[in-house]
């Protein structure tokens, strides 16, 4: 039976994400600095309380902020405060001791051309590694994209280790998908380095526990240690508790 134990990471959108990660053993990804407030005010006390969370976890990820942030806009001004935020999260990141990071590819249909969003995105990435250390790893989220085709492109281009995938599997769930969340993996398997794992019905973004929707969490799981034994996994709940107990169900994790 598979076990993800090692892999499995706690999303901080939980406040209680200390108590799984210390409990079970298990990783955190520190969603703090979604909100690029966070950054702005109260900075060091908001890296303060992401210190404590993760004080003796060493299996990390931090999530870089995303609101109204796209790489691959047209204005660059746009693209400057993208550089700016990515910049800010990678040296807040670096003084937690984390040295891998989700941002969000930055895709919105009938806004970008996909022709468009993948040279916008290959150039902003291309210039942005030069100030990425080697150690680092950046993972490319999906979120509205229609298919993994676009991101896979711009990474495969770019061909650096330090620039993957993270598939969130909620996001291909929704309308803007245009495949299931099952058939996401194999094309973007040979660059995917991590997966955020939630459920839904199909209709909107709602991050339900993994066994409350329409998405087949096991065979999803399943199919990603087969093809990409390396990738690791956060649960992204409210409240994972539930979604523990689910894993532990389907022998994904030891009490």
């Amino acid at each position: 039976m598979p076990n993800i134990q090692q892999k499995l990471h706690i999303s901080s959108i939980d406040y209680d994400c200390r108590s799984y990660a210390v409990k079970y053993g298990l990783g955190l990804e520190i969603a703090e600095f979604c909100w690029a407030q966070h950054i702005d005010k109260e900075r060091e006390r908001h890296i303060k309380n992401a210190a404590c969370q993760i004080e003796g976890i060493d299996n990390l990820w931090f999530h870089a902020p995303f609101a109204e942030l796209a790489p691959c806009a047209i204005d660059p001004r746009a693209r400057e405060l993208a550089r700016l935020r990515y910049r800010q999260a990678i040296e807040i990141a670096q003084r937690l001791g984390i040295n891998r990071i989700v941002i969000h590819g930055g895709y919105i249909p009938l806004v970008y051309f996909p022709e468009t969003y993948v040279e916008k995105s290959i150039c902003f990435w291309r210039e942005f590694l030069q100030i990425v250390p080697y150690d680092c790893t950046i993972a490319l989220e999906n979120v509205m994209e229609p298919d993994p085709a676009m991101l896979v492109e711009i990474v495969s281009e770019i061909n650096d280790e330090r620039l993957g995938l993270c598939l969130d599997v909620g996001h291909a769930n929704c309308p803007t998908s245009t495949l299931p969340p099952l058939e996401w993996i194999s094309p973007m398997a040979p660059y995917l380095k991590h997966m955020h794992i939630h459920n839904n019905s199909g209709r909107h973004d709602t991050h339900n526990c993994l066994d409350d929707g329409t998405i087949p969490i096991r065979e999803i799981l399943d199919k990603t240690l087969e093809l990409c034994p390396e990738a690791t996994f956060t649960i992204e709940n409210m409240y994972c508790e539930r979604s523990l107990e689910w894993l532990h169900s389907q022998g994904f994790l030891e009490y």
